[in-house]
C-alpha cells in the first residue's frame, strides 16, 4: 500500500505514520510538509490514499484537494483538521474528499477511516451525514455559513475574530476594496447587518 500524508507539523505526520505502520505491515508512506508539496507529490506518483491536513502553509489543504481532484478525480483523499465539523466537513466533501475527521479522533478512528475509504465508501460522522442531508432540504429557510464561498468563509472567520478590513487585507495579501466586497457579500448572503451579528453567529456555531 502507498500512502501520502500531508501536515505542516512533523510530530503530527510521525504520529499518523506510526498508527498506520502498526496496522499495515506492508506499507510505503511518503510525507509532505505543505500544500504545494502535497500537490506535487500527489500528481507525480500513484497513491492508494492521500491523508491531508486542511490548514497548511503555501497552499491550504482544501485548495490542494481541488487541484489534485482535477487531475486525479478518483484518488481517495481523507482530510484531517483541528477544526470542528461545522467549519469544513461539508466543504471538503463537496470538493471531492472521501472523508473528514477531526484530529482528536485520529488515534481511535484513522485506520477505520482508511479502511472505509479504500473500500469505496465515505467516512463521515453521523453529524456530518445529517448536515449533508440538510443541504438538500430545499424547504429549509435557515441561513448557514455554508452559503459562503471558500474565500468568503475565510474572510467571515477573520471578521468574527475581530480583525479589521485592513488587517484582513494584509493577512490575505488582497486589496482593501476586495475585502470590502467580500464583506458586503457576506452580509447579503447571511442576511446580517454588522460585525456583531457575525461574531454572535460564529460563537453560537463554535466557529471561533
Amino acid at each position: 500500500m502507498r500512502i501520502l500524508i500531508a501536515d505542516d507539523h512533523e510530530i503530527v505526520r510521525k504520529g499518523l505514520k506510526q498508527i498506520l505502520t502498526e496496522h499495515y505491515l506492508d506499507v510505503f508512506i511518503e510525507e509532505a510538509a505543505n500544500g504545494e508539496q502535497l500537490v506535487n507529490k500527489a500528481l507525480l506518483a500513484d497513491w492508494d490514499i492521500v491523508i491531508s491536513d486542511i490548514s497548511m502553509p503555501l497552499l491550504n489543504g482544501l485548495e490542494a484537494l481541488r487541484r489534485i481532484k482535477e487531475a486525479k478525480p478518483v484518488l481517495p483523499m481523507l482530510m484531517l483538521s483541528i477544526h470542528s465539523e461545522d467549519q469544513y466537513a461539508l466543504r471538503v466533501m463537496k470538493a471531492g474528499a472521501h472523508g473528514y475527521m477531526t484530529k482528536d479522533l485520529a488515534q481511535q478512528e484513522l485506520v477505520n477511516a482508511v479502511e472505509k475509504v479504500l473500500s469505496g465508501k465515505k467516512f463521515i460522522s453521523p453529524g456530518v451525514a445529517e448536515k449533508l442531508v440538510d443541504t438538500f432540504d430545499n424547504e429549509s429557510d435557515d441561513i448557514s455559513h455554508e452559503v459562503l464561498s471558500d474565500r468568503e468563509f475565510d474572510v467571515f472567520k477573520l471578521m468574527a475574530s475581530g480583525m479589521s478590513i485592513s488587517e484582513i487585507a494584509a493577512l490575505l495579501q488582497l486589496n482593501v476594496s476586495t475585502i470590502s466586497t467580500y464583506r458586503a457579500r457576506i452580509f447579503e448572503k447571511m442576511k446580517m447587518k454588522s460585525n456583531a451579528d457575525i461574531i454572535r453567529y460564529a460563537l453560537e456555531k463554535k466557529l471561533i
